[in-house]
C-alpha cells in the first residue's frame, strides 16, 4: 500500500501540470503514478460535479438540486471514466499502442485536476454574478475542460507512442467503441432479463400446477 500512496505518487499530479509529456513519458516507462491515486483523483472529481450540480446558483444551474441524486452522479462518472478507458485500450490494441490499461487510467485519472481544481471556485463563483456575467462562471468550466483535454490527448499520445494524428483518429475510435460497449451491455442485460422471466414463468407454472 506505501508504495502506491507514497508522497511522490499522491502529489505526482503537479508535476502533470507543469511538465506533462515528461510526465506521461514516465508514468509509462518508469512506473510512475499510481492508479488508486488516479481513481481517487476519479472520485473527487464525482464529488465536486456533484456539489456544483446541487449548489451552483440559480442563476447557471438548470437542474432542480433536490432531483439530483449523489450517488448515481458519481456512479455516473466512475462508469464514463471506466467506459473510456477500456474503450480506449480496446482500440489501442488494435492499432499497435504500447500503452496498458493501468497507464490508461493512470493518465486518465490524473488529467482530472484541473478540472476538480476549477469546480470548486466556479461554484462559489456561481453565487456572486449577476444575470448578465455567467460567462465568468462559464469562461471557469470551459477552462478546465479544455485544460483536462489537452492533458488528456498529450497522455494518450504519449503512453500509447502516437503521432498527434493517430491519437485524434484513436480518440475518435474510443467514443464510438464507449457506444459499443454500451450497447453490448443494454444486450446483455436484456437477454439476461428474458432468461430469468422465462425461468421464472416455469417456476411459477410448476408452482400452480402442482
Amino acid at each position: 500500500m506505501r508504495k502506491y500512496f507514497s508522497k511522490e505518487r499522491m502529489f505526482y499530479f503537479r508535476r502533470i501540470l507543469m511538465h506533462p509529456l515528461d510526465s506521461f513519458y514516465e508514468i509509462r516507462h518508469r512506473e510512475y503514478g499510481s492508479v488508486p491515486v488516479a481513481l481517487i483523483c476519479v472520485l473527487l472529481f464525482g464529488l465536486v460535479f456533484t456539489m456544483n450540480r446541487i449548489f451552483a446558483g440559480f442563476i447557471v444551474n438548470e437542474v432542480n438540486p433536490r432531483t439530483v441524486n449523489g450517488l448515481t452522479e458519481i456512479g455516473s462518472v466512475f462508469l464514463l471514466f471506466m467506459l473510456f478507458c477500456i474503450g480506449n485500450w480496446s482500440v489501442t490494441c488494435l492499432m499497435n499502442g504500447e500503452g496498458r490499461l493501468k497507464d490508461i487510467i493512470t493518465v486518465v485519472g490524473y488529467s482530472l485536476t484541473p478540472l476538480i481544481a476549477v469546480y470548486i471556485p466556479a461554484t462559489l463563483l456561481s453565487h456572486v454574478v449577476a444575470a448578465g456575467e455567467e460567462v465568468f462562471y462559464y469562461f471557469a468550466i470551459g477552462a478546465g475542460l479544455v485544460w483536462f483535454g489537452l492533458l488528456v490527448l498529450m497522455g494518450i499520445m504519449t503512453v500509447h507512442n502516437y503521432s498527434l494524428l493517430k491519437t485524434i483518429v484513436t480518440l475518435v475510435l474510443t467514443l464510438l467503441a464507449m457506444f459499443i460497449l454500451i450497447f453490448l451491455a443494454l444486450l446483455i442485460y436484456d437477454l439476461i432479463n428474458q432468461v430469468y422471466i422465462f425461468i421464472y414463468s416455469i417456476y411459477t407454472e410448476l408452482i400452480f400446477r402442482y
